[in-house]
């Protein structure tokens, strides 16, 4: 009897010492059908947010890289009234900056104020262009943590749904799938809210440093065409 009671003793403690570990499948599957869903539409808005996020820093990062001595050439040019070259360079560049220039150059003979315009409304063509979806980040950094509280409160209407048909006795165990939904749901979409946060404002960074450029080259340009022949 002693032996039998010094076994099961053993067995109780062996089983206690063992380390309790945690997948995050797991703790998907533990979530139910509605934790899953709440989960799979976090996925989506993350795999969204993330390309968003390299299609448009690459188009930045390419819009940013200009040669330094771009203007001097187009200087050079206008004051040599070589306006077909001056054009060639600002096609062959192909930056939002350059764009602009070579808006300017092809009004070149009207009026400065209708240079200035023209340049106004395609400099706000191209910062349109590359904001494009970004907007779109922001949207996600403030919904996925909504739609993660979303799976909170349904894995607590899961949760009050079982204590309320188990007749007064909770058992942890039938509590499991409301509380794994209220859990990872929230953590999901704390995570996602997290990551489209940080790239939209990184994002939002590199592009003012672009609309600077292209506000420095336009005032440079209308400096040169305002300078005494």
């Amino acid at each position: 009897m002693l032996l039998f009671i010094q076994e099961a003793a053993e067995q109780v403690l062996e089983e206690a010492s063992q380390e309790k570990t945690l997948s995050i499948i797991q703790l998907i599957k533990d979530g139910g059908p509605g934790g899953q869903i709440i989960i799979a539409i976090l996925f989506v808005l993350l795999g969204v947010a993330l390309y968003i996020y390299f299609e448009r820093f690459f188009a930045v990062k390419s819009a940013s890289q200009e040669d330094s001595n771009f203007m001097n050439q187009i200087r050079d040019f206008v004051l040599n009234g070589n306006l077909d070259s001056a054009k060639a360079l600002c096609e062959s560049t192909n930056t939002p900056s350059s764009r602009l220039v070579g808006k300017g150059i092809s009004r070149i003979g009207k009026p400065l104020d209708d240079i200035n315009t023209a340049i106004e409304n395609a400099g706000k063509l191209e910062v349109y262009k590359l904001e494009k979806n970004v907007s779109v980040l922001a949207t996600i950094a403030g919904a996925a943590p909504m739609i993660g509280f979303l799976g909170t409160v349904i894995g607590m209407i899961v949760a009050i749904h079982e204590i309320a048909n188990s007749g007064g006795q909770i058992d942890i165990k039938m509590l499991s799938d409301g509380l794994y939904t209220a859990m990872t749901t929230t953590v999901a979409g704390l995570i996602v809210g997290i990551v489209a946060y940080i790239a939209y404002n990184h994002l939002v960074v590199r592009t003012d440093k672009v609309v600077y450029q292209m506000e420095a080259k336009s005032v440079e340009f209308l400096d040169l065409l305002n300078e005494p022949v």
